[in-house]
């Protein structure tokens, strides 16, 4: 079953821009919990660093991951449907 590099792409970018989002509410409400949960994801000690989260940091973090998931998925769409052939 072949892939559509493209539409799989997509779908990547618009995951990853619902996720940054998600994440970008809980930061906001929650940056104490947020901050030693994501201490714990990287296995190190974040309790004397500060969030910094501002309106045109979230926006550009959404554009960059959004592009970074999307070009990702595609070529891992268009890689998988080569290794097809």
């Amino acid at each position: 079953m072949k892939l559509h590099a493209f539409k799989f792409g997509l779908a990547c970018s618009i995951s990853a821009i619902v996720l940054w989002v998600i994440c970008s509410v809980l930061v906001a409400v929650m940056p104490a919990m947020m901050m030693s949960m994501s201490g714990d994801m990287v296995h190190m000690q974040l309790q004397d660093m500060e969030w910094h989260l501002t309106l045109a940091g979230a926006l550009w973090g959404l554009v960059a991951w959004a592009v970074v998931a999307g070009f990702s998925g595609w070529l891992l769409a268009t890689i998988y449907n080569r290794l097809l052939a």
